[in-house]
């Protein structure tokens, strides 16, 4: 389900560097220094920010499946040992580089980092943020960079949703699968089937807003679908799982339906069978959100904007499961 950390400490630590040095103020930072072992909290010393840079004090830090993936050594992108995990986050503007224009010191903004924001502070490029608005929470704020962006460039960007369109979202527990059933019923007037793998699960996605909800360990997802929709079938997937259950997406399909591959939580990727694409000119696409940051920063960007402007206007309601300490992380 959707999670939050909480990185925040009230009382700094003061420590010496080193004798004869001065003191320097240090920061707490969750630190994975070997694959696949539980992670360290340790104090770092806050190297100086480059002309484009910001320092940020960190009040939040969203927990994604890709972070746990990172600290396995399974994500896309590897960081060098030891690293910070943490993708996305909420907080305050501490410092700013002497280039920097958009923000300014008290600043309440958000961040995609790529990594390092479970801390109590981080450094990131001045266009790696976005300023809050006033009736928007430092919590809720923090789930909007990942989930969010990649629900909206998934729906709007690249499946291009139509209003009363049939959507099925797979994983739909999970953030990212819950921001899309957010969007697509509050923005995109939407119809929504949630899958899930669990009753438990499957009830939260309707609560959330979804029409629909459907166990796919509970026989033929395929079947399921005909059986809600007819023969037609769906008009949008988003799938997070993978394997079995995105070919089971992928025929339930109507024509001239896409299907928008975001990850692999299942552990499986499946091959695409091309003739499924053909016999009804379906398209089968992917998104990958931290890529449009680097490739097409301008649609990366309007995704995020756009999601604090729906959520300044109380369009959507973002959900959050848990919240935890940094020492609990």
């Amino acid at each position: 389900m959707a999670a939050v950390l909480w990185g925040r400490c009230l009382s700094r630590a003061w420590l010496c560097r080193k004798a004869g040095q001065r003191c320097g103020r240090y920061y707490r930072a969750a630190l994975c220094a070997e694959l696949k072992k539980s992670l360290t909290i340790d104090e770092v010393a806050p190297r100086p920010v480059r002309p484009h840079e910001v320092r940020v004090d960190v009040h939040f830090c969203g927990v994604n499946f890709a972070d746990i993936l990172v600290c396995r050594g399974q994500y896309q992108e590897r960081p060098h040992l030891p690293f910070t995990p943490g993708m996305e986050f909420s907080g305050t503007v501490l410092e700013t580089g002497t280039d920097v224009s958009t923000v300014k010191e008290g600043d309440r903004v958000i961040g995609v980092s790529g990594l390092n924001a479970m801390a109590e502070e981080c450094i990131t490029d001045q266009k790696s943020l976005w300023q809050i608005p006033e009736k928007v929470s430092l919590r809720e704020a923090a789930t909007l960079p990942i989930s969010y962006s990649t629900a909206i460039l998934a729906l709007e960007h690249r499946a291009c949703t139509q209003p009363g369109e049939t959507v099925l979202v797979t994983a739909a527990a999970g953030a990212t699968g819950l921001a899309v059933i957010d969007v697509a019923t509050n923005i995109l007037q939407a119809k929504v089937i949630a899958v899930a793998g669990s009753d438990e699960k499957c009830k939260l996605a309707m609560q959330r807003g979804a029409q629909f909800g459907m166990n796919y360990n509970q026989g033929s997802l395929k079947e399921a679908v005909r059986k809600l929709v007819g023969s037609d079938g769906i008009d949008v997937a988003i799938d997070m799982v993978g394997g079995d259950v995105f070919l089971e997406s992928l025929r339930s399909l109507a024509w001239e339906g896409r299907i928008v591959v975001v990850g692999f939580a299942g552990g499986n990727i499946a091959s695409v069978p091309a003739n499924l694409l053909l016999l009804k000119n379906v398209s089968a696409m992917g998104i990958y959100c931290g890529r449009y940051k680097d490739k097409n920063f301008p649609v990366f960007s309007k995704s995020l904007s756009s999601a604090l402007q729906y959520c300044q206007q109380g369009r959507i309601q973002p959900y959050v499961g848990t919240v935890f300490k940094l020492e609990e992380v």
